[in-house]
């Protein structure tokens, strides 16, 4: 099973500031994928929200930074909103991000579940189902360099095809079927999910003849002072000590997971080191 890390949203130097602020600064995201590369995880990720209060890198920018400091570890998105933005925009976007990548980028994309996002942008929440399946469709023929109305972006030939894509959705969805028949596979999400959805998602999925699994956002704290119970409705984490962190992880791939992408606050060698070794 393949270990990921989210890049990080704030300051990843070794010592916090006098004041103990954690902040975002130029070089951050820069030096984490350095990092997450140097202790050995297999890829770096990164969220999508807009308007809830907090602010995140943009994606793609994120992800096109992290490319050009690193070589070997995989890119990905954990999920990019696809009906907040511009089809024809967004096709460039990913297209340029995916060229910059050098092959290592993974898209995964979903219809977007807070509706605060859509509020933020004026956008209608209740129809984004529909706007992701017409956005995919027409995100395939703009990278094959077909025309979609008047818009032709031709492609660069490292390029042809677009990025392999993942689709974000929970276990119950339809769209975890297209996920498994039409696309490169599903991407799960950890966040405010239990152990009963994470084993019913994986099961309906490798059902399906699916390909890959990732599951994705889960939080890591190796230092939390209590251990959650693992009870089907009780919530899936890492916020345990190491050897309970270990066993979880197993227990993951055992259910069939092939990825898992942890989420942490601390960014410093030792505790990246730590992290790795649980895998």
């Amino acid at each position: 099973m393949r270990l990921g890390l989210a890049l990080p949203t704030e300051e990843v130097a070794d010592g916090l500031a006098s004041d103990g602020r954690r902040v975002l600064r130029p070089d951050t995201l820069a030096e984490g994928a350095r990092r997450i590369e140097a202790a050995g995880f297999d890829s770096a990720w990164v969220f999508d929200s807009i308007g809830r209060g907090f602010l995140l890198p943009d994606p793609l920018i994120a992800l096109s930074v992290a490319a050009t400091v690193t070589r070997k570890i995989e890119l990905g998105t954990g999920v990019l909103q696809i009906p907040l933005r511009n089809t024809v925009d967004f096709a460039h976007r990913i297209l340029t991000a995916h060229l910059i990548c050098g092959g290592r980028l993974r898209l995964g994309v979903g219809a977007g579940s807070t509706a605060a996002d859509f509020a933020a942008l004026g956008m209608d929440f209740e129809s984004r189902f529909r706007r992701l399946d017409e956005s995919l469709a027409a995100m395939k023929k703009l990278w094959a360099g077909e025309h979609v109305g008047e818009a032709q972006l031709g492609t660069w030939p490292a390029t042809a095809g677009g990025p392999p894509i993942f689709i974000g959705s929970w276990a119950g969805s339809r769209w975890i079927e297209r996920a498994a028949r039409e696309f490169d596979g599903w991407v799960g999400s950890g966040a405010r999910s239990s152990w009963k959805k994470v084993h019913d998602g994986i099961a309906r999925f490798r059902s399906l003849g699916g390909k890959r699994a990732i599951l994705t956002n889960v939080v890591v704290r190796l230092d939390s002072p209590t251990v959650s119970t693992e009870n089907p409705d009780d919530p899936f984490d890492l916020a345990c000590p190491p050897s309970v962190a270990k066993d979880r992880l197993a227990r993951i791939r055992d259910l069939g997971y092939d990825d898992v992408v942890l989420v942490t606050r601390h960014h410093d060698q030792k505790h990246l080191e730590q992290i790795r070794a649980l895998v």
